[in-house]
Formats: structure tokens, sequence, C-alpha cells
């Protein structure tokens, strides 16, 4: 099979395509024929090896989302699943950069009848991981909210999702002009851009505009200085809730910031098996599919490229100028 092979971390340019056998699905796992493959800008830090915590095994096939057909299924495995359309995280598999991957049965959800591999794949994902953030916030109706990043894949469902699930205003932080105007477009109330410095400081100005006490929620996924300058920008008994380091550093904030201010914390990530995040992930993509096949959540979709441009993929990815997600297709 036609695969996208990492041999050594580095720039784009060591994505290449290679040919290598395809994988069996082992005792519980499926066989899936990829027909879309999303990427995520986590995908490449763990290409240039310096994503926090995570080191890959070369050489390895990278890439954890995927949407096709269940070609086989593996000792144990429910063989109802043989032939399914569905969608797969792939942190437990072989790889989604591929034409065939193996996953755990249990990591893939049902792609509805008339949903779109491509669809479902720039939905599954980030619209499970958006959807568990908003119920985990427990947002009350009238609430405050910051969105960073709101013009890509999870930020984007943010904004969709948290009018719906209690926000009463939502602040959107995004680095053009076009992808404030699409964050606007999506439900934000107002933007900010998130690359002019002190940008935590117009946040604030914003959410105590018109008498109002600051930000009751930040969905935070910058990480680095301006997660720590965002507290001042925040009303007592605020959460902020981490979700990435799209800056490549954690969150400057201890322990002794949060005290006086009467702040929480909250950490929403998780590798399979360390606790409850990845299980709630997973548990949200059949209602987010469901909404999807429904017409009640918009897919987006920045771009679609050819497997073997997934080096372009990445230089897209890092250069940020993309809205919504960018797929490859073997």
């Amino acid at each position: 099979m036609r695969a996208i092979v990492l041999h050594h971390t580095g720039d784009p340019d060591v994505l290449q395509p290679t040919e290598m056998p395809e994988p069996e699905a082992g005792p519980g796992e499926v066989l899936v024929r990829t027909e879309a493959i999303g990427t995520h800008f986590a995908e490449t830090r763990l290409r240039a090896g310096t994503l926090a915590g995570m080191t890959p095994t070369l050489p390895a096939v990278p890439g954890f989302e995927a949407a096709g057909v269940v070609t086989a299924v593996g000792p144990d495995t429910d063989p109802a699943l043989l032939g399914a359309r569905v969608t797969a995280m792939a942190v437990r598999g072989s790889g989604s950069y591929a034409e065939y991957l193996t996953v755990p049965a249990t990591d893939v959800a049902r792609v509805p009848d008339g949903v779109s591999a491509i669809d479902a794949v720039a939905v599954a994902t980030p619209g499970a991981v958006a959807l568990a953030l908003v119920r985990t916030a427990r947002l009350t109706g009238t609430e405050q909210v910051l969105v960073e990043a709101a013009a890509g894949a999870v930020g984007g469902h943010l904004v969709q999702f948290a009018a719906e699930y209690g926000a009463g205003r939502v602040i959107a932080t995004a680095g053009t002009a076009d992808k404030r105007d699409h964050a606007r477009a999506l439900g934000a109330d107002a933007t900010v851009d998130h690359r002019r410095p002190g940008w935590p400081t117009r946040v604030g100005e914003l959410a105590r505009a018109d008498g109002r006490r600051g930000l009751d929620v930040v969905f935070e996924s910058i990480g680095g200085a301006s997660a720590g300058e965002l507290l001042d920008a925040m009303a007592p008994g605020g959460r902020m809730l981490l979700y990435g380091m799209l800056s490549d550093e954690p969150p400057a904030i201890a322990a002794g910031d949060l005290l006086g201010r009467g702040l929480t914390v909250i950490g929403c990530s998780g590798a399979p098996g360390d606790g409850a995040w990845y299980d709630a992930t997973l548990a949200a993509r059949d209602e987010v599919l469901d909404r999807l096949a429904d017409n009640r959540i918009r897919p987006l979709i920045d771009s679609v490229l050819p497997l073997a441009d997934a080096a372009e993929a990445h230089r897209r990815l890092e250069a940020g100028g993309n809205t919504g997600k960018i797929i490859l297709v073997p």
C-alpha cells in the first residue's frame, strides 16, 4: 500500500510517499481502507520532533484521524463491522497517512448514510473535542467565553457550540482578518488578533466593556505567556480549560496565580488509558456525526489534497493560513 512514512524528524519534506505492506488487524482491531485523512497542527510538531511529551518510535506512519470502510476484522472483533463506513481516531492504530490503517474497534464510529468521508473526517474528531470541551465547561447561559484560534477545526466548532451550550457572549481570536471574519460568521460576537503584541489586554478590555465582569470561561489552546496574561481578563470564579499548546510552550501559569483570583484550570487532554478525557471525546463522535447528517453542524474544510502532498499540508498548517481542516485523500 501507499503510505507516508516518517524515517526521521525534520521539516515537511521528510514526509515522502512510500510503498509498504498492508497492516493486519489484530485482536479487537479493524482494518480500514481510508477515503479521507484528517491533518492536525500537533502532527507537524510530532514530525519536527518538538511535540511535548510525545516522541515517535521511528520509522512510523503519522496521522491520528481518518474515515473509510472496514475491509477486515481481527479476532474477537464484531463481524458486523465488516463493510461499515467509519471514522477512526488512530491514536492507538497504525497511523492514518496511509491507504489502510488498523485501529481498535472501540475507536471507530459509524458514518451516517448520506455523509461523505471528507465531511465526516472534518467533523468527527475536532467536533467531538469541541463538544466534550463545552460540556466540561458547564456553561450557565449568561457567561462570557473566549475561544482561541477560532478559525481552526476545534476552535470553529467551539464557536458553533458555545451559544447552544450556554455562552451569553463569545469573544474569539484569530490571526488574520479573513479568519476573524470567519469566526464572526460562525457566531462570535467580537474578535481579537492573537498575533498582535499585548492581545490579552485587548481581550480584557472587551470582556469588561459596558460593565461586564470579565471572562467566565477560556478555551485555552495557545499556551505560553499569553495564557498567564489572560488571567487578568477573567472574572472571579472563572474556568480555564487547557487543551492545546499552539505556541509550543506550556501555559505560563503557577498555582499562586490562581489562588488570589479564585480561578480554576482544567486539563482537557490525555492518551488512551490516562483518564476520562479520551473516552469523553470518543463518546461525543456519534452525536457530532448525527448533527452533521441533520445539517445541524457545518463541516469546516480548508482544502483537500492528495495523500502524496502531505508535506504541502504540513507547510500550510505551519503557515497558519488555513481556515478549517486540511484533508488528504489516497
